[in-house]
């Protein structure tokens, strides 16, 4: 368990909201576009947190840092081209995510250098910037039921596919488990996201210097 304070607290379960629901309406609105109208009529195309946030999968994110959101159903009868479509579905959540932890980073550059601004402000939007980025690569790991097992089925022949996408995710869940216990998941994501950040700042840095 995480020794969390209240005031870290005040900082992260905002922002894990925040992040798990821009993730669930990309899954959902990008059905939608592909033709599947079940997240629409399970009222998923929403910025409404209670809509998209289970209440234990927050709390077991906040304190042990491995939790879920309610999953956006998906009808892959309803889809042109099961197979690619559904790995677009599930890319757009963590594509989400890596999108507003960019908008997050260039908020935090502009407050930290232009303006005066208070440290709560400053360390909220680092927490959203960082929430979002461990969200992205944590559900990008190719284990079952996580998005990237969906993104990496769809370029396996059909035989395989098949099964994977039938695979059982409670052995996935004891996958993510045992890494999680034994400090392998942090070492995977905590480098990937601090060379996130770099690649962050390179750009910005370049960027910054073209206008002199």
């Amino acid at each position: 368990m995480l020794n969390l304070s209240l005031e870290s607290l005040l900082y992260i379960l905002p922002a894990i909201i925040l992040a798990l629901t821009f993730h669930e309406l990309a899954h959902g609105y990008s059905a939608y576009m592909l033709g599947d109208v079940t997240a629409k009529n399970d009222g998923r195309l929403s910025l409404n947190p209670l809509k998209h946030i289970d209440p234990l999968g927050l709390i077991f994110i906040a304190i042990v840092g491995f939790g879920w959101a309610k999953p956006v159903m998906v009808n892959p009868n309803n889809l042109r081209n099961p197979k690619k479509d559904m790995a677009i579905i599930s890319m757009a959540g963590p594509l989400m995510n890596i999108l507003l932890s960019i908008l997050f980073f260039i908020i935090h550059l502009l407050l930290l250098y232009n303006f005066n601004a208070p440290r709560f402000l400053l360390s909220f939007i680092q927490v959203c910037r960082d929430i979002n980025l461990v969200l992205a690569i944590f559900n990008l790991l190719p284990i079952p039921p996580l998005d990237g097992s969906k993104v990496l089925g769809s370029l396996l022949p059909d035989d395989i596919y098949n099964k994977v996408i039938m695979y059982n995710p409670l052995f996935g869940m004891a996958i993510l488990m045992a890494l999680m216990f034994t400090g392998a998941l942090g070492q995977i994501i905590g480098p990937a996201v601090d060379a996130m950040l770099r690649l962050y700042l390179h750009v910005a840095t370049v960027i910054l210097s073209l206008f002199g």
